[in-house]
This record gives structure tokens, sequence and C-alpha cells, in this order.
């Protein structure tokens, strides 16, 4: 991907709290298309290669939701964490976060994440297809800047971490507003 692509219209299978089912699990079926969640609005997008992963949940996912604020500043209506992931991993993983800004993408089949080319083998850790660190900033659906760690590929040995994180982000939204204003 790169800036002034579409992102690719892909279903999400998500899980949402639905109290009118009752019970000790009241979650029902909710499909959300990419145009549902990005139409009309400016988003950060990132990626991570999976939920209770050390650095995703140490640094990356609890980076964004300190960010939130900062990131509304600059225009942004809504971060998106989306990983190769199902609903019930990401729904868990957002809980165990206590996440109030950002909203988890469950991935679980890797459709969003193959169609963006960011698709990755992590069978050397025993993950299997796991999503690339990338980030994006989106305007409704159209990428307006993109991010990506160094050195993708197949069953890599590193996880690097930098490129994606939300300084980064925050520092070319700052770049771009000094542009804008020059």
């Amino acid at each position: 991907m790169k800036s002034g692509s579409q992102l690719p219209d892909v279903t999400f299978h998500t899980r949402v709290r639905d109290e009118s089912i009752g019970g000790t699990n009241p979650f029902r079926w909710q499909d959300m298309t990419t145009r549902e969640y990005f139409a009309g609005k400016r988003v950060v997008l990132f990626s991570l290669p999976g939920a209770f992963t050390p650095t995703c949940s140490t640094y990356q996912l609890p980076g964004f939701e300190a960010a939130y604020d900062q990131l509304k500043t600059f225009g942004v209506d809504a971060v998106y964490c989306v990983s190769v992931n199902d609903s019930f991993v990401m729904n868990q993983w957002s809980k165990s976060q206590n996440l109030t800004n950002v909203m988890v993408l469950p991935d679980g089949s890797g459709e969003f994440t193959d169609k963006v080319g960011m698709l990755v083998r992590k069978d050397n850790l025993g993950f299997g297809a796991r999503s690339w660190r990338y980030a994006a900033i989106v305007d409704d659906g159209c990428i307006v800047a993109w991010f990506e760690e160094p050195g993708r590929c197949d069953d890599c040995a590193d996880d690097p971490y930098g490129e994606t994180a939300p300084e980064s982000i925050l520092a070319w939204l700052q770049n771009e507003t000094v542009s804008e204003m020059a």
C-alpha cells in the first residue's frame, strides 16, 4: 500500500455486547465492512503481529491509547488496531488493556491484512500467518500516509518497532500541520 491507495473492501466479523441477549455472555455477531469503519472519517490505523504479545501489549497498543487525545487535535476521528486474531481474542485483549479510545478490529482469517500486502508467515515463532507492523493515516478510506517497519519478510528473526509507534504518527501529523500553515 502507499499514499493515495484505497483500503480494500472486506468484512470484519466482530462480536459486540448486546444486553438484550441477557445471560453471562451477552454478545452477538455483527459484520462490519471497511466502508462502515472508514467512510467520512480521518483514522489512524495500525497493525501488529498479535494480541497479548510483548511489544504489542507493552508499547504499541498502550502507546496509541495514551496518544489518543493528541491525535484528536490533528483531526483524527478514530484510532483502529487491526490484528490477525479472531474477535474473541481481540475483545479480551481490549478488555485486559482497559481500552477506552482505541477500537480493535479482528482480522481472523487475515483477509484484510493479505489485501493490504502485509500478511507474513511467522511459523518460526509458531504463530502462522500474521500481520507485519504497519500504520496508516486514512481519510475516508484513502491512505494519506503509510508507515511500515523495515525488513518485512516471512519468518523474520526480528520484530522491529519504531516506524509505526504513535510518536512517529504524531511527528508526521505535526509536520503536515506545519506544512499547511507555511
